[in-house]
């Protein structure tokens, strides 16, 4: 459930935030939501698809990223998401008309490396990871600070060995009226994990 905050500590001065105004997937919403129903039909006789497919609360999944040293397997739990309100949006971004209407959804993702060589260099595993609002891609914010209560910054962790875990957050903003919000993690050509949150 998305945990509304009067006030999101997440952003850095308005001078150093652009908002991308990242296309919204016209034909992959479809496929996607296609090809999630066939995983989860295919899931049905075991717990856990070998890629994407809906989790449930607190439900985990498992993938792997090519990471420089080695492939690594990670578990993966959207954990919530905290939506703020358009006022909070409209201070954060240089354009306020830009997100009239639109609020910030920061989603805080936990990862635990599972196997695999420790990484010393960072990790790429935060790159698979987006924020939907009632099946459309939200718009992410470059720039957000990610230093939210209870978030890391992926690129402070250099060090990472098996058994580690790490939050990292992705701040987006998506409509103000969205019911839900989804959070997406895929490894690389893999179909989504995702996990649904009521917006409200």
């Amino acid at each position: 459930m998305p945990h509304h905050q009067t006030a999101l500590r997440l952003v850095a001065p308005v001078a150093v935030l652009a908002l991308t105004l990242t296309a919204c997937g016209g034909g992959d919403d479809t496929a996607d939501a296609k090809s999630t129903g066939t995983a989860q039909a295919k899931a049905s006789p075991s717990p856990e698809p070998t890629s994407g497919g809906e989790r449930g609360a607190g439900e985990s999944a498992t993938g792997k990223v090519a990471e420089d040293p080695g492939e690594v397997t990670y578990e993966v739990l959207a954990q919530k998401v905290d939506v703020g309100t358009e006022a909070e949006a409209a201070k954060v971004v240089s354009e306020p008309d830009k997100v009239k209407g639109k609020v910030l959804a920061v989603a805080h993702v936990k990862y635990t490396h599972k196997s695999g060589p420790a990484l010393t260099e960072g990790s790429d595993v935060h790159d698979g990871a987006t924020v939907f609002a009632d099946g459309q891609r939200g718009s992410v914010l470059i720039g957000a600070s990610e230093d939210a209560a209870g978030c890391e910054d992926p690129y402070d962790v250099e060090a990472w060995k098996q058994g580690e875990s790490h939050v990292f957050c992705e701040t987006y903003v998506i409509p103000a009226n969205a019911k839900s919000v989804e959070v997406h993690w895929s490894e690389e050509d893999g179909e989504p994990f995702i996990w649904k949150f009521p917006n409200g």
